[in-house]
């Protein structure tokens, strides 16, 4: 594969979730199974090691297998593919991204460091360390909403200006006045946004795409919804309407008030799907749904979302 430039990463990414035995083990034989589905489906892209990835709770052994595995089908299935190379201590960071060079991804994604928030010239110290070692392919800035600093648009544009290695950033979606102020990003770097706002995000021609949560439910199906944003933006906006209604009616409040960990809400939304054998466990010591609550959600998704549910 060949390293992507910032105006080429676009559309709908689809995540890798991990399969957890009931002995906390990696299911290595259900992650190839899911890695062949998604690769046959063809996004535009998968990633590995995000959150749903669970990279923040793999040895480095286990990093090393699921990437030799991710690089050698999509390079098979001619799929681009992203290596997070993110964790909390910037030095494993550094020595994943310099594993992971060898397989030449599209790009990687990386977390500022995440035990005690850094200034920017620290964050700018590094990113300009990773892109270093990156070499030619580009850096994308994985910024959640629960990242130790949540980077403003003006503090984005400060570090994409310092470090022009970064070519995209993950965020979350904002308001009228956020969209206004991320254009200037979105001008300079790839900027994808939580998948339910996908849609919205490209009418305000901000976002570029989405490392998506919505190809949990069903990675198909999101290439198609995002695909027609290009084609019928006005049904896309529909589709995305009923999205976020079911999500707030029967979703979200796993999160809320439940207090589930978001993964495992995209491990739930895999299992309501049911596209792929990789369940709703996640690796100690945290708290994942029952499947229990897949079949109960699955028929109530079935009546907001009937263009999730084809055949794969």
């Amino acid at each position: 594969m060949h390293p992507l430039k910032s105006n080429q990463i676009r559309g709908n990414w689809a995540t890798l979730l991990l399969p957890i035995n009931q002995d906390e083990s990696i299911d290595f034989s259900r992650l190839s199974e899911e890695l062949d589905i998604l690769v046959s489906v063809k996004p535009d892209g998968i990633y590995s090691n995000g959150t749903a990835g669970e990279f923040y709770n793999i040895t480095e052994a286990e990093f090393d297998e699921v990437n030799t595995m991710l690089a050698t089908k999509c390079e098979q299935g001619e799929v681009p593919f992203q290596i997070g190379v993110s964790h909390m201590s910037p030095i494993i960071s550094l020595e994943r991204l310099k594993r992971s060079v060898q397989y030449k991804p599209s790009a990687v994604q990386v977390v500022l460091p995440d035990w005690f928030k850094p200034t920017d010239d620290e964050a700018i110290a590094f990113l300009n360390k990773m892109a270093e070692t990156a070499g030619d392919i580009g850096l994308v800035l994985y910024n959640p909403p629960h990242a130790k600093r949540n980077l403003s648009p003006t503090e984005i544009l400060k570090l994409q200006q310092a470090v022009p290695a970064i070519v995209g950033i993950k965020v979350p979606s904002g308001d009228e006045r956020w969209f206004e102020e991320m254009k200037p990003v979105a001008d300079n770097i790839s900027v994808f946004i939580p998948g339910h706002f996908q849609a919205t995000a490209y009418q305000k021609g901000v976002g570029h795409g989405a490392y998506s949560n919505v190809a949990c439910l069903n990675p198909k199906a999101s290439q198609i919804w995002s695909d027609s944003m290009q084609t019928d933006l006005d049904a896309a906006l529909e589709l995305e309407s009923r999205m976020l209604q079911f999500f707030a009616a029967h979703i979200t409040s796993f999160i809320t008030e439940q207090k589930y960990a978001n993964q495992a809400v995209d491990k739930l939304l895999a299992a309501i799907g049911g596209w792929v054998p990789v369940g709703t466990r996640l690796r100690w010591p945290y708290r994942w749904v029952p499947e229990s609550e897949a079949d109960r959600l699955r028929p109530i998704a079935k009546e907001y979302l009937p263009e999730f549910f084809i055949e794969m």
